[in-house]
């Protein structure tokens, strides 16, 4: 068996809501990219980071509230990686989009879009 083969591909979907940018998700993805550990992660290869067009599933913020499909930052490990490291990687991103969501506040005007952070199994996506 090869490394990854026969395990699940395990992500972390970070989506913004519909009124989020470009802008917005490639800051997003560069104050992910320079988070520690997720950093380390990355140069040793166990972590990719990626923009992705978001479903068209739809989702709920962390009020409860609609999100439509918006646009996606996928998180994927390594077959090894995924198992072990899955939720300390899952509470950091969360850690490092609240961070960037309150940095992105302070420092532009109008509202931060509405984020969600989910794990999600790409195999069954």
């Amino acid at each position: 068996m090869t490394k990854g083969e026969g395990v699940p591909t395990r992500a972390i979907r970070v989506r913004l809501d519909g009124t989020a940018n470009q802008s917005d998700i490639g800051a997003l993805k560069k104050w992910l990219e320079r988070e520690k550990p997720l950093e380390d992660l990355v140069r040793n290869g166990d972590l990719r980071i990626q923009e992705s067009a978001g479903s068209d599933e739809q989702g709920t913020d962390e009020h409860g509230t609609p999100m439509g499909a918006g646009i996606e930052i996928l998180m994927l490990l390594s077959g090894a990686a995924a198992q072990t490291l899955f939720d300390t990687v899952l509470r950091q991103v969360g850690k490092g989009v609240k961070a960037w969501y309150e940095n992105r506040r302070s420092v532009e005007s109008g509202d931060p879009p509405d984020y969600d952070v989910d794990p999600v199994n790409l195999d069954e996506r």
